[in-house]
């Protein structure tokens, strides 16, 4: 069973959209909740393969467009509303989540016979996993913790740090999409969020507080997120569990689009593993 491009509605807020996919056989099944990176989107690539492959094992997966990515409902892949993406911030990302999970496991929610409300996982992928991070230690109700190729850090972000005083003075600033060539705009509220949110979005602190099974997976080769913000992440906390991925990238193989029925032999691990990790 596939949900595809479902609508949470939120009052005075931006709407979220979000896919599940499950097998609908009335058993309650664990929630696992799949939180993109930074220029992300949950179409990207090939999270519809990864899903599916989560789905097969009997778990209900969901993977959702954080609200202010750029994306909109009616085109959800890419980034035609920049505006939003320019008033997104680490803040409205954790309040996102925080939302999505509460209307998965509520009474409202019609799939929830087909849930498991005491079995939540959180996966984040790069700046994901730092949200997932902050979130796994605020949130008792989350039962484990995956990172894929996550960050540790959120103050030496390109989207965080930089020339601050012009940033200020010009109100925005401009990240270029080297895929879509786009410059992605970055208003100066991100950083005032930041600041104002600092000591919460300390995701050393976080991790180093998080008494729930924790894997941390990483590429060796990592071009994006250096394998050495892994090596940060698990020596704050030991009793997580480190995979290391040789001979992969910040993606594990993969690309958007993704014109192939099969996964990259890196993600395939990284998927297979989290699996494993779930259940045991």
């Amino acid at each position: 069973m596939i949900l595809k491009n479902q609508i949470l509605h939120r009052t005075e807020e931006k709407p979220i959209i979000w896919d599940a996919h499950y097998n609908a056989n009335g058993d309650k099944k664990p929630l696992v909740v799949f939180c993109h990176g930074y220029k992300g989107f949950k179409d990207w690539g090939s999270w519809g393969l990864v899903a599916e492959q989560f789905s097969q094992e009997d778990l209900f997966f969901v993977k959702f467009n954080f609200s202010h990515n750029g994306g909109t409902i009616e085109k959800p892949i890419d980034f035609p509303d920049l505006e939003a993406f320019a008033e997104n911030n680490y803040s409205k990302e954790l309040n996102d989540l925080d939302n999505i999970i509460n209307y998965l496991i509520s009474e409202a929610f019609e799939h929830n016979n087909e849930i498991d409300t005491t079995d939540i996982t959180v996966i984040g992928h790069s700046r994901g996993g730092g949200i997932s991070i902050i979130k796994t230690n605020e949130d008792k109700r989350i039962s484990k913790l995956i990172t894929w190729a996550s960050i540790c850090d959120f103050g030496k972000r390109t989207a965080t740090s930089g020339e601050l005083k012009q940033w200020q003075k010009d109100g925005v600033k401009y990240v270029l999409n080297g895929r879509t060539k786009q410059q992605m705009p970055h208003n100066f509220q991100f950083y005032e969020d930041f600041k104002a949110n600092e000591e919460r979005l300390h995701i050393e602190t976080a991790i180093k507080h998080i008494s729930v099974p924790v894997l941390i997976i990483h590429a060796k080769d990592d071009p994006s997120v250096k394998f050495e913000e892994a090596d940060s992440l698990h020596s704050w906390n030991v009793k997580n569990k480190l995979l290391v991925i040789d001979d992969s990238n910040h993606v594990f193989g993969a690309s958007h689009p993704w014109g192939n029925d099969k996964l990259p032999l890196a993600l395939k691990t990284v998927v297979e593993k989290s699996i494993q990790f779930i259940k045991d």
